[in-house]
């Protein structure tokens, strides 16, 4: 009856090991950059329709097809943060039994903080402003086709889309540490199939694609502008993560940076000193609440008095004469 009202049961003590060490410490880090990540993706794409509604003096009107916005949190993005969330390991299970201390970063909340989550609302932020006005100042009036044709709304909304699903995709291939052949094919697999779903439903009669009609195949693919703004707005939109992430590791490694690099340069077989010494500083002493400790000081002070009362040699009481 304990084992069918509690949330997980443990068969034997070995096993709570693994469960703490190793999976506590990747289900942490995936549960925290994949609620930092939706932070992130949704600012970035949420922010574009406020700017273009606070540019048309908030009349109503969206810049995006209605179809684009359904399939954004549905299909376009939703698969790569799955992948996230279930495959992301930073280092191997073997690494996390060998350096246990790297589950400290969840009782320390390194990767949950308030600074953390602050820093990737600013990256939605950036990237929004970079997504529509570096779209807005390339394309404003600028003929980008063939016949000296400028872009109209549903070209701009097109192209800033498609901004949008290469931006957040690439961002979250830049998160992961550990990939697999899923992941690859769920994230680039994403950003596939918007072309797919462009080019489909630009084909439809024009009574359901409407101003969507043959956009991609007539207007936008045989421009070269449009391949360009897409490239440099996507590199605009990641590079300042690149940068930050690039310092870090150089300047303010973490712990499971160094061990990443350690294991990179095969540093664990040809130099099995440091490798040793590196897991010997790993095994720090375990950290618990301070009312524990105050309560544990108390017992081993008591224990002391008892046990110094109990050694000392009886008293003998003579009676009055």
């Amino acid at each position: 009856m304990a084992v069918m009202a509690s949330d997980f049961a443990i068969a034997q003590f070995r096993f709570l090991e693994r469960l703490l060490v190793v999976h506590g410490h990747w289900c942490y880090k995936r549960i925290a950059q994949m609620i930092c990540y939706f932070f992130y993706k949704n600012i970035a794409f949420g922010l574009t329709l406020f700017y273009f509604e606070a540019l048309a003096s908030f009349s109503g009107q969206s810049i995006y097809d209605d179809w684009y916005m359904l399939l954004f949190n549905v299909v376009l993005t939703s698969l790569p943060v799955i992948s996230l969330g279930v495959f992301e390991q930073d280092v191997s299970s073997e690494i996390c039994l060998q350096f246990p201390a790297l589950y400290q970063q969840g009782p320390k909340n390194l990767f949950f903080d308030w600074y953390r989550i602050f820093g990737w609302m600013g990256n939605g932020l950036y990237s929004s402003v970079m997504i529509f006005f570096l779209n807005l100042i390339i394309f404003y009036e600028q003929p980008f086709r063939s016949g000296g044709q400028t872009a109209d709304m549903s070209a701009i909304g097109t192209i800033m889309f498609t901004c949008i699903v290469w931006a957040v995709n690439c961002q979250i291939a830049l998160t992961m540490s550990h990939f697999t052949w899923i992941q690859h094919l769920l994230i680039w697999g994403s950003v596939a199939t918007w072309y797919i779903f462009l080019l489909g439903y630009g084909m439809m009669p024009s009574i359901y694609s409407e101003n969507a009609f043959q956009l991609l195949v007539e207007a936008l693919a045989p421009a070269p502008m449009y391949w360009c703004a897409t490239l440099l707005v996507t590199i605009a939109c990641n590079l300042p993560y690149l940068i930050h992430i690039s310092f870090q590791r150089c300047f303010h490694p973490m712990d499971h940076h160094i061990i990443q690099e350690i294991k990179y340069l095969k540093k664990d077989v040809k130099d099995q000193h440091m490798w040793t010494r590196e897991r010997s500083k790993a095994r720090q002493e375990t950290k618990i609440g301070f009312t524990a400790r105050v309560d544990a000081k108390i017992r081993q002070l008591k224990g002391r008095l008892t046990k110094k009362h109990s050694s000392l040699p009886p008293q003998v009481i003579m009676p009055p004469s």
